[in-house]
């Protein structure tokens, strides 16, 4: 965790994410460029530019795609949560790759003494209104513009002025990014350009990246709907023993609100899945050390009343809880953050 806006304390861990990002972007650009100019060897300056502009972008396009199945898969699979933990550092990067595209177009113009064009191609306004010479370098830049937004908004000093909930739906405008991506493909190089491996490319990471996100929501689906509540509106969540130790059922409420009832031993609370650091889904993380532990970024707050551990100062929506007829069951009813409402299970109902 941080204290203030300080970053989260840097470990081996992050060291080995980033290294393996930065040498993953180095050998795609690399082995593009080198067996590119081996098929189609350039013939003059601008033809090289335009090459690393092909580089750059098709790099720019499989980060993004890639970061949008890091989420589904973690929720699919947990093996996957390592690659959660610092997907911002992956977006940033993203972002400078997606600019060093736009520079690179820019300086292919200015090569050829071409500027001009590229502005009056970007102002012809009755070409927006076309499939055939749509302008779409402006999609492009709208998409760089959403990218140059969600980095600038990276660090925590945001997330904290902004507030999580609007942070999150700030940074949900990456699947508008990823729109505009797609679009600025299929009607740019995919109308020049006829050979097969540019819509294979655009075609199979939209199929990952789509049919991903329809699992993990399918898979998510149930709870979703909400469990129905008694005469008094408590809901029922099973008995003691179907909250797995040290971790968390996750039922949601008539409303929709996910609420996560966690099990430590004999003791049951329940909280809001939502973590006050990104809105993280706390109920898919574990009990470590006597606090629950979000899988995201490792915040961790106490069981019995949500409150992060000295010096820090989160606190999380908790709910009450009570066992009736040997079942838990959950009051759906927020309590304000940081309210005590955990309880201790009776030997005879564990």
């Amino acid at each position: 965790m941080s204290v203030g806006f300080q970053a989260v304390q840097w470990n081996r861990a992050k060291y080995a994410y980033d290294g393996v990002l930065l040498v993953g972007i180095v050998f795609y650009l690399g082995a593009f460029m080198i067996v590119g100019s081996w098929l189609a060897p350039p013939k003059n300056a601008a033809e090289w530019i335009d090459l690393r502009i092909r580089a750059l972008g098709t790099c720019a396009f499989l980060m993004l795609s890639l970061i949008l199945m890091i989420g589904p898969l973690a929720r699919l699979d947990r093996r996957f949560l390592p690659l959660l933990y610092n997907r911002r550092h992956f977006g940033v990067a993203t972002f400078f790759v997606a600019l060093a595209h736009a520079l690179s177009m820019v300086q292919w113009f200015y090569v050829q003494d071409a500027l001009p064009s590229l502005v009056t191609e970007m102002t012809n306004w009755p070409t927006y209104g076309k499939f055939i010479g749509f302008p779409f370098k402006t999609l492009g830049l709208a998409a760089l513009f959403v990218l140059l937004l969600m980095a600038s908004t990276s660090h925590d000093y945001w997330l904290n002025l902004l507030s999580p909930p609007v942070w999150k739906w700030l940074h949900m405008a990456v699947y508008v990014a990823y729109g505009l991506v797609v679009l600025h493909v299929a009607l740019g190089i995919m109308q020049t350009d006829r050979h097969p491996i540019i819509p294979i490319m655009l075609g199979s990471a939209f199929a990952c990246v789509t049919v991903l996100q329809l699992l993990a929501g399918w898979r998510e689906r149930a709870g979703d709907r909400g469990r129905a509540a008694g005469s008094d509106g408590w809901l029922v969540v099973g008995p003691p023993q179907s909250i797995p130790d040290k971790a968390a059922r996750i039922i949601a409420a008539p409303h929709g609100e996910r609420i996560a009832v966690f099990r430590d031993g004999e003791q049951i609370g329940a909280l809001t899945n939502l973590c006050a650091h990104q809105n993280g889904p706390i109920g898919e993380g574990r009990i470590i050390d006597g606090c629950i532990t979000c899988p995201w970024h490792g915040f961790q707050y106490r069981l019995e009343d949500g409150c992060a551990p000295p010096p820090f100062t989160e606190k999380l929506t908790t709910y009450r809880v009570r066992i009736k007829n040997g079942l838990v069951e959950v009051d759906p009813r927020p309590l304000p953050p940081g309210t005590r409402a955990a309880i201790t299970v009776p030997r005879k109902t564990n």
